[in-house]
């Protein structure tokens, strides 16, 4: 799998050069690009969120600073669908070139038109394209071809070049009787396939699940049952992108008088806009504005709120915490968790369901109730897919290791050879030429962190320094010294933030601290510095032995 940093050699003509900048590894931040005959084309440029071992990050980037010199060789940006992990990073490369051609659907690019607002990114280049459409875009062929998935408007894009055609599924599932009537185009597929397909490039989110995914359908009995049996409020907690779910919520809604609320700025804005667009059927005096909730009673409303995956600052997080300054949800009430769990988000979940059950709430979610499926293809499906297409190659994409190592397992396992499927993660380098693709390199491709205003300011030793003042505090000491006579002017003294706070706690050690500074004086001492190291070595001893702890030390001094 990962193998170490290896310069790939300079591209060759008419060869397909493939590097995935983020969603080989980790679930998020799907982006990767196509390089052939000196043009860069790029799939997807998503952002992945941070856990609990990201303090204070908002946002992860893919690897963009890999195209950082490449921008101007940049022909296009295609989009596969309006999910955050595909188009979150979008605003993040167009700061860097705001003209580059961005290739989606009406709906995907309508959502990033709201996001280049936010960011006030002006004078960009959207193009709409639509399933069945073909177009032409440097050296690149491209051909969109319509997939289901759990937001309208989703597209895989078949990519015609020099160096060979790659078929890209961007996320996708085959539900057969889907909620819009949209379906995966299996005779597209399957048309690809008889051209002769170079490489597979295929989404492994759900590669570990046999069978196929339950259609979308099959969820309105429980979410019926939900709301037949609700007697106080009601909160609906599900993705903001989620057009389908929000859909049957607000059916359910009018089949029992309920009035609909949004909650969430996201869930306001895209929710807003997929109505504007006609994906989603609002009837005339459903809709009502958070304002006026305290109008109806606690049966007359459902909330349909963002933070299904347990963020901190979401709605249902501030509801969960007593902290929203308009809803509260106590005994009686029901919140229905609407969504599935994004690996890494477990802990943030179940802290905002415990939440809410210690507040009286009853909380339905997936682990009790029928309330949500997947947006991926489940094993069954990938296989149907694989044998409809016969790909020359297979390079799975979307999802963990042990996603991506199942998905190429089930291409081995419909005839394609061992050493044509490739498994890599992010930063891998891998060539077509002549149907074949070959690893020939790999390139640093680590997280761009972004904090608040801040982009790739951050890296690891500064989160470390977070994580330790997160979960040791910090001890500071502070002394001033004449360097001049050599002698300790005042001080040490000792305070501390999130650490062991008993009366005296470090009366023996401020006595200690304050003869070693007073023998390195005596030594010879004369930089702050050292004196700083000196502080810093004998309480971190301290600390080490008495507490079995390490919080961060910052030791000052100051020379009169």
């Amino acid at each position: 799998m990962r193998e170490a940093l290896k310069t790939p050699p300079q591209l060759a003509p008419d060869t397909l050069r493939i590097t995935p900048l983020g969603g080989l590894g980790d679930v998020g931040r799907n982006s990767a690009t196509f390089e052939v005959n000196g043009e860069i084309l790029m799939v997807d440029c998503g952002v992945l969120f941070p856990d609990e071992t990201h303090p204070g990050v908002d946002l992860i980037l893919p690897g963009l600073h890999l195209v950082n010199d490449r921008l101007d060789d940049m022909v296009a940006l295609v989009l596969t669908h309006g999910h955050e992990d595909h188009i979150g990073a979008v605003p993040y490369l167009l700061r860097r070139r705001p003209d580059i051609p961005v290739l989606g659907s009406k709906l995907t690019l309508a959502f990033v038109r709201e996001k280049l607002k936010e960011h006030r990114i002006r004078n960009t280049d959207l193009r709409e394209v639509e399933e069945g459409s073909r177009t032409r875009i440097g050296g690149f062929d491209l051909e969109f071809i319509a997939v289901n998935h759990s937001i309208p408007d989703a597209l895989a894009v078949h990519i015609r070049t020099a160096g060979g055609s790659v078929l890209h599924t961007g996320d996708f599932k085959m539900d057969q009787l889907p909620l819009d009537g949209r379906i995966t185009d299996l005779r597209a597929f399957a048309k690809v396939g008889e051209e002769g397909l170079d490489l597979f490039m295929v989404d492994s989110t759900n590669a570990e699940t046999p069978g196929f995914t339950t259609l979308e359908k099959d969820i309105q009995p429980a979410m019926e049952r939900v709301f037949a049996h609700a007697r106080g409020k009601l909160i609906v907690a599900c993705f903001a992108s989620h057009v389908h779910r929000v859909q049957q919520v607000m059916d359910e809604a009018v089949k029992y008088g309920r009035k609909v609320v949004y909650v969430g700025r996201s869930m306001v804005r895209n929710m807003s806009i997929a109505a504007q667009l006609g994906y989603l059927n609002v009837p005339g005096d459903t809709l009502i504005a958070l304002d006026d909730i305290e109008n109806y009673a606690d049966h007359e409303v459902v909330i349909i709120s963002t933070g299904s995956q347990g963020e901190p600052l979401s709605a249902l997080s501030r509801i969960a915490n007593h902290e929203h300054p308009i809803i509260r949800a106590g005994h009686g009430d029901t919140v229905l968790l609407a969504s599935s769990l994004i690996p890494g988000n477990e802990n943030s979940v179940y802290r905002v369901i415990n939440g809410l059950t210690k507040n009286g709430v009853k909380v339905v979610h997936k682990a009790n109730a029928l309330v949500h499926v997947s947006g991926h293809a489940s094993a069954g499906e990938l296989l149907y897919c694989y044998n409809i297409v016969r790909p020359r190659n297979v390079m799975p994409v979307h999802g963990e290791v042990r996603h991506l190592v199942a998905n190429a397992e089930l291409a081995i396992a419909t005839g394609v050879p061992r050493e044509n499927t490739v498994v890599v993660e992010d930063g891998a380098v891998v060539d077509l030429r002549n149907g074949r693709v070959k690893v020939v390199g790999r390139l640093e491709c680590g997280y761009i962190f972004v904090d608040g205003s801040t982009v790739d300011e951050i890296g690891e030793a500064e989160l470390d320094e977070r994580r330790i003042l997160g979960e040791e505090g910090f001890i500071s000491a502070i002394a001033v010294v004449n360097l001049h006579s050599g002698s300790l002017v005042e001080g040490p003294i000792i305070t501390a933030r999130g650490f062991v706070g008993a009366e005296g706690i470090f009366d023996d050690i401020t006595a200690e601290v304050a003869t070693a500074l007073r023998e390195a004086l005596e030594e010879g001492a004369d930089d702050t510095h050292q004196l700083q190291q000196v502080m810093r070595r004998r309480i971190g001893r301290w600390v080490s032995k008495k507490f079995r702890a390490r919080p961060m030390i910052v030791p000052v001094v100051l020379a009169t």
